[in-house]
């Protein structure tokens, strides 16, 4: 593998990074404002077609690599509740699984996408308890 992954490290807080797959390019072909995911096999992956400035990038894989750690079963999965504003803004996303959804919601308060919303202080340990898991201040 190469020391960088569309000019990133390879790995950050310990999540692999690869190219995307020829069916993954299509998806983010076809929804260009997706920046990147964790793929089913744990891998961060970037979205080429994104137009992210490199530290939106790089907000991505923080986000990314949250939500590896948080599937990984290592630590528990967050269980707090969400805010009616929250409980709004994710009624259609993904399959509307709330496990999915709390652990988004922590990845982006993690990674500092406002998009989260305004967090509890139950969503904030949960979120300072993931710091500590991943290693980072």
């Amino acid at each position: 593998m190469p020391d960088s992954v569309a000019g990133y490290p390879k790995g950050v807080y310990g999540i692999g990074m690869r190219e995307p797959y020829e069916s993954e390019l299509d998806y983010f072909k076809a929804n260009p404002h997706v920046g990147g995911m964790a793929a089913e096999d744990d891998k961060i992956i970037l979205n080429p077609y994104s137009k992210l400035k490199p530290q939106e990038k790089e907000a991505v894989m923080r986000n990314e690599a949250a939500r590896v750690h948080m599937r990984s079963g290592l630590l528990p999965k967050p269980n707090y509740d969400l805010t009616p504003e929250q409980t709004e803004a994710f009624k259609t996303y993904g399959t509307g699984d709330i496990d999915d959804i709390r652990q988004t919601i922590a990845a982006r308060i993690f990674s500092g996408d406002p998009s989260a919303l305004n967090s509890t202080p139950d969503q904030n340990a949960y979120v300072n308890e993931l710091r500590k898991f991943m290693g980072v201040k």
